[in-house]
């Protein structure tokens, strides 16, 4: 009975249905007889941990893969999407929850790439250069962001890279738009905007379908949440009926969560990482800090207050204009990245795309790169001195994989970022930087990787923790340092700090 309702009309209110739709790789099933339907208008969450089959779905609607068996409907009409560009003629946009810019073009031209407009001179067809940045800087201005279609998109933060590329999205004047963790790297009033453009959208009988790990964010702009687990459908649920355990229910079942183990007391005698009074100019401006053995050290702060600066600085990714560093008693001010991972500092950055990982490396060569004086003993390596490396890293860190030859792009986010963790600790550091490791994960991975830091500190190992979700500085770090606008302002007690509070220190006296 479904079968024949498919196939000859869908009801007027259901924007997308799907019948039975699986998608395999080999014998994995990625999506199993996925069979629901998004109705017309509404913000569709759409939840489930990495590896579940969210991002298969959003590839399948993106026409960047497609099903190995099923029915997928579009308003009404029976689609096969063969690529991107047939997805797009069905009103159909993605933003993806990797960047896809091109950080040497302005930004008018990210926005309008592969459809400039054009204008005939002498027979002859040129950009319209004017029309160009005049359509984007409208349409900039239209979302209420204060971004200009001239600014080269390598100037702009990553906050704002995403934001531009949500107005890439809506220069398609979609009728459905997929939102894949579109606020991973927002601060506060960008998140704001989006959520003010979504709800627009929503009146204008526009379609959402938003993936976020943020539960939070689902009760403030979602109307229903929809729950897949391994590949299968679990189930759809109201907002305005659902609560936070409902949701953690149907993602994980009976799986068990973990908790932080209890503090331990950190002997403040003798420091492994000394930061004295460093500056690098409109970064961040005399900054100090002592980091001690098995510490985990937060640094709270909203986007743009100068955390990732001050670690990539010390890290000897970006010069220092005045101050001095020490790690483990030895002065290494002006080293580089290289001479810091030798002298035991290991860093995961934020954007572990293009930063922390080469995608298109197997996940043995991703988790081997960083330690390979190590590896290959006299310059020579064969993927037998690999393995121990790369065995120890899978099992300690649960990394989910059927063949580590695998490119790390095949890898769900979650276990992307535990790859970067893993090449790092198979330099066997004493320092660890943690920047934003929960970015872009769900909350088991999450659970995982706080697991990790934590274990790692049991062992003495040292580590400073950046995340955008205060929550989680509160909860992993044992002392926290706030940062606003390129300055240390007070240290913090993450137990005797609540939310509320720790937000109101970040935001005091910021400019808006």
């Amino acid at each position: 009975m479904i079968m024949q309702k498919l196939a000859t009309k869908t009801d007027e209110d259901g924007v997308l249905e799907f019948h039975d739709v699986t998608k395999l790789y080999g014998p994995t099933k990625a999506l199993s007889s996925f069979t629901h339907r998004f109705d017309k208008g509404r913000v569709h969450a759409l939840m489930g941990k990495n590896g579940s089959g969210k991002s298969t779905l959003v590839k399948l609607l993106a026409g960047v893969i497609q099903p190995t068996l099923g029915t997928m409907f579009v308003n009404g009409e029976q689609r096969q999407f063969t690529s991107p560009h047939d997805s797009f003629a069905a009103g159909i946009v993605t933003v993806h929850q990797e960047l896809s810019l091109v950080p040497e073009l302005t930004v008018g031209e990210n926005i309008y790439l592969g459809r400039l407009p054009q204008r005939n001179v002498g027979g002859l067809s040129f950009v319209h250069w004017k029309k160009l940045h005049a359509q984007a800087d409208a349409l900039l201005q239209d979302m209420g962001v204060n971004i200009k279609s001239r600014q080269a998109v390598s100037t702009l933060s990553v906050g704002q890279q995403q934001v531009v590329e949500i107005a890439k999205a809506m220069s398609f004047n979609p009728s459905i738009l997929l939102l894949d963790e579109p606020t991973s790297a927002l601060a506060t009033k960008e998140v704001n905007m989006l959520f003010g453009l979504v709800r627009r959208l929503k009146e204008q009988g526009v379609t959402m379908i938003y993936i976020t790990h943020r539960m939070s964010e689902l009760f403030d702009i979602a109307d229903t949440c929809t729950v897949i687990r391994d590949g299968h459908y679990i189930g759809s649920v109201e907002m305005k009926d659902a609560d936070h355990a409902d949701i953690v229910g149907m993602m994980f079942g009976d799986e068990a969560h973990a908790t932080r183990p209890p503090r331990r007391a950190i002997e403040r005698s003798n420091p492994v990482l000394q930061v004295k009074n460093i500056s690098r100019t409109h970064a961040f401006k005399d900054i100090s800090f002592e980091l001690y053995p098995g510490e985990i050290l937060g640094i709270a702060g909203l986007l743009g207050a100068g955390r990732t600066e001050v670690m990539r600085a010390i890290f000897g990714a970006d010069p220092l204009n005045a101050g001095s560093v020490t790690l483990n008693g030895k002065d290494v001010t002006g080293y580089t990245p290289r001479q810091m991972s030798q002298a035991g500092l290991g860093y995961t950055p934020e954007n572990r795309k293009e930063v922390g990982l080469v995608q298109m490396a197997a996940i043995t060569d991703n988790l081997c790169m960083a330690s390979l004086d190590a590896v290959a003993k006299g310059g020579v390596i064969t993927r037998a001195q690999e393995k121990p490396f790369v065995d120890k890293q899978i099992k300690d860190l649960s990394i989910k994989t059927d063949d580590p030859e695998l490119p790390v792009s095949s890898l769900s986010g979650g276990n992307q970022q535990k790859v970067v963790i893993g090449k790092w600790l198979n330099t066997k550091p004493n320092v660890m930087f943690f920047d934003e490791p929960s970015r872009g994960v769900d909350v088991h991975a999450k659970r995982q990787i706080f697991d990790i830091i934590w274990e790692g500190a049991e062992h003495g190992l040292s580590s400073i923790f950046v995340s955008t979700e205060l929550e989680e500085v509160l909860e992993v770090a044992d002392r926290v340092l706030v940062m606003r606008q390129g300055e240390i302002v007070t240290e913090v007690d993450p137990t005797k700090t609540n939310l509320s509070e720790l937000y109101g220190l970040c935001m005091e006296g910021a400019k808006n």
